[in-house]
C-alpha cells in the first residue's frame, strides 16, 4: 500500500480510472495526503502510445484492475465503495446505474458517502450525452470566444482551462466541501461537477466586466486582458525569443518606463486610453527587438515592472526561482510539477511518477477494515 503524508491522510477515496480531469482531480488529493485506489478495467492504459510511469495525472497512488462485469469483481468495489469516503467517476451520465454502481444504491449502503461525478456537460441538459473535450466545453461558455487576435480562429488554449481548471480543480473543491458536510452531518451527497460549467466559472470577472460596460463581447482580442492592451502583451526579442508584460496597475506601468528609460515618451501618457493602446504597442514591439530575451530578463526580473521571460518547458524547470522553491522535482529520472499548494504544519511527500504500482482488492479492504 501507499502511506503518504498531508492534510488528507486518513481520507479515503475510491477512483474509477478513466482520462484528464477526473484523474487530475484525484492527483491532487493523493498529493495531498488522501488515500486514493483507482480501479482500472482489465488492459486499461494510457492514451498516446504513453508507458504508464509517463502518465503523471496517475501519479501517487497505487492501482488495481476490477472487471466490474465479472459478479465477484463488481462485489469488491461494492465493498471498497463501503469504506470509502469519497468515489469519483468520470463516466458518461448513466454508466455506472447500468453497473448497480449509482449513486442511489452506494448510499443506501454507505449514507456518508460523497459521490464526486465528473462530467462535461453535466448530469442534465441536451448535451449530457454527447462527446466532448476541453476545447467544445469552452466553446459554448465565451471562454474560448475571448482568446485570441480578431480576425483569426481562437487557438486552442492546451487543456487546462475547463479540463484541469473547470474540472478537475471544481473536483477538488466540491469534494472537500462535501467531505466537511459529510463528517459534520453523517449525509454524503452527490457532487456534479462539469467542465462546462467549470469553464464558465472562469470567466467570472470578465462577465462581471461585461455587465458593467467595460468589456466589448463583440471585439475579440481588444479587451483589457485578452490582447487590447499595449501593457498586457507578450513581445518577441531580438533573439526570436518573447517576453510577457503584465503591467497593469499604474505603479508598475511607471517602473517599467523608468527602466526602458521610456518615462518622458508621450506615447505613454495615457496608460488606459484605448486610443493609445496601438501607437504604444507598436513602440514596445520595436524597443522589446532592441535586445535579447535574457537581457530584459536581466533589466526587468528584479524590479516591480511585471515582465518575465517566456520559458519553454525545457527551460523553466532551470529558472532560478523554481530552483529555489523546488517547483519541479524527478522522480526516477522524470521531471515534473511538484505538489501544490503546501503546507505548513502538514506537509506532503514527493509524488511517484504515473505508475506507483498495483494492489489487490483484498490488501486494500484488509487495509480499510470492516
Amino acid at each position: 500500500m501507499l502511506d503518504r503524508n498531508g492534510p488528507l491522510k486518513g481520507l479515503r477515496v475510491v477512483e474509477m480510472a478513466g482520462l484528464g480531469p477526473a484523474p487530475f482531480g484525484c492527483m491532487m488529493l493523493a498529493d495531498m495526503g488522501a488515500e486514493v485506489m483507482r480501479i482500472a478495467r482489465p488492459g486499461q492504459g494510457p492514451l498516446f502510445g504513453l508507458e504508464q510511469k509517463h502518465n503523471l495525472y496517475d501519479r501517487s497512488r497505487r492501482s488495481l484492475v476490477l472487471d466490474l462485469r465479472q459478479p465477484e469483481d463488481h462485489a469488491q468495489a461494492v465493498e471498497l465503495i463501503d469504506r470509502a469516503e469519497v468515489l469519483v467517476e468520470g463516466y458518461r451520465p448513466g454508466v455506472m446505474e447500468r453497473l448497480d454502481l449509482g449513486p442511489e444504491e452506494m448510499r443506501a449502503r454507505n449514507p456518508a458517502l460523497v459521490y464526486a461525478r465528473m462530467t462535461g456537460w453535466g448530469q442534465d441538459g441536451p448535451l449530457k450525452n454527447r462527446a466532448g473535450h476541453d476545447l467544445t466545453y469552452m466553446a459554448i461558455t465565451g471562454t474560448l470566444w475571448s482568446i485570441g487576435p480578431a480576425g483569426t480562429p481562437p487557438p486552442p488554449p492546451q487543456n487546462i482551462i475547463a479540463d484541469l481548471a473547470g474540472g478537475g480543480m471544481m473536483l477538488v473543491a466540491g469534494v472537500l466541501a462535501a467531505v466537511l458536510s459529510a463528517r459534520q452531518s453523517g449525509q454524503g451527497q452527490v457532487v456534479d461537477v462539469a467542465m462546462s460549467d467549470g469553464a464558465a466559472l472562469m470567466m467570472v470577472m470578465q462577465y462581471g466586466l461585461k455587465a458593467g460596460g467595460a468589456w466589448n463581447d463583440a471585439m475579440r482580442g481588444g479587451n483589457l486582458l485578452n490582447g487590447g492592451s499595449a501593457w498586457y502583451q507578450c513581445y518577441e526579442t531580438q533573439c526570436g525569443g518573447y517576453v510577457a508584460l503584465g503591467a497593469i496597475e499604474p505603479q508598475f506601468f511607471a517602473t517599467l518606463l523608468d527602466h526602458i528609460g521610456q518615462s518622458d515618451n508621450p506615447v505613454f501618457g495615457k496608460q488606459y486610453d484605448p486610443a493609445a493602446q496601438a501607437p504604444m504597442q507598436a513602440a514596445l514591439r520595436e524597443m522589446f527587438l532592441t535586445k535579447s530575451r535574457e537581457e530584459w530578463a536581466q533589466i526587468l526580473e528584479e524590479v516591480d515592472a511585471c515582465c518575465a521571460p517566456v520559458l519553454s518547458m525545457t527551460e523553466a524547470p532551470d529558472h532560478p526561482h523554481n530552483r529555489a522553491r523546488g517547483t519541479f522535482v524527478e522522480t526516477d529520472g522524470i521531471l515534473q510539477p511538484g505538489p501544490c499548494p503546501r503546507f505548513s504544519g502538514t506537509p506532503t511527500d514527493p509524488p511517484t511518477h504515473g505508475d506507483a504500482g498495483h494492489v489487490t482488492a483484498q490488501e486494500v479492504l484488509a487495509r480499510w477494515g470492516g
